[in-house]
């Protein structure tokens, strides 16, 4: 509803609001999955997304994970990742070439011939960030990638995001653990209602009262007094 905002190359941005408040809404119409009524999307300052496919979106570099993990649950990890490689690389040895690179990046090395069906939910999180590394994403959207985790889970994983940033690879980060959006964010969009409520540093942002009351909640407010 009338949504407008950047995401600056290389940062982690974070993406927060009630349920119901459009985050997800806002990833599928960035890939395409939904098409807005009116408006814009425009990347890197040139493509007007509208009238490009999701394949489209996806070669130019916009890559997503969705809250509940979807592995090719008959394929190994390996293959799982080569599959996606091969789509995007000009010959099957780059393609494999690549698919090894990820799955050292993400530390799946010593998992790659695993039924991706047989993985926990964590590496099949993983397994997803690993499979929309291989489009050789600019931009990553992740959505509510540390959803079930336990607090260890959550700090690897963390640990992860960070490391795939570093590659040079800018993010989009949905997430209601604030403990997380702090750690990792420089910077936070807040939707209410498929409206910007608010934006900026975070530690800034989640002291308003607007974004309490929205949000956060008086317990939120309580706990930080």
């Amino acid at each position: 509803n009338h949504l407008s905002f950047d995401v600056n190359e290389g940062e982690i941005l974070g993406l927060i609001g009630p349920n119901g408040s459009g985050k997800s809404t806002c990833i599928n119409l960035i890939t395409g999955v939904y098409i807005q009524d009116s408006g814009d999307i425009i990347y890197q300052g040139e493509h007007h997304l509208k009238k490009q496919s999701v394949p489209d979106r996806a070669f130019l570099g916009l890559g997503r994970t969705f809250q509940s993990p979807k592995p090719f649950t008959s394929l190994t990890v390996f293959d799982s990742v080569y599959t996606i490689a091969m789509l995007y690389c000009r010959s099957m040895k780059e393609a494999r070439q690549r698919a090894e690179e990820i799955l050292e990046l993400v530390g799946f090395t010593d998992l790659a011939d695993i039924l991706c069906g047989k993985l926990p939910i964590e590496k099949r999180k993983w397994l997803d960030m690993a499979r929309v590394l291989a489009i050789n994403p600019k931009l990553l959207m992740l959505d509510e990638c540390l959803a079930g985790l336990t607090p260890a889970e959550m700090q690897d994983s963390i640990a992860l995001v960070k490391k795939i940033n570093k590659t040079g690879v800018t993010v989009l980060f949905i997430e209601h653990v604030m403990s997380a959006v702090t750690q990792l964010c420089t910077r936070v969009v807040v939707l209410n209602e498929g409206k910007l409520l608010s934006e900026g540093d975070p530690q800034v942002v989640m002291k308003e009262e607007a974004v309490i009351k929205a949000y956060l909640g008086e317990d939120y407010k309580n706990v930080k007094n």
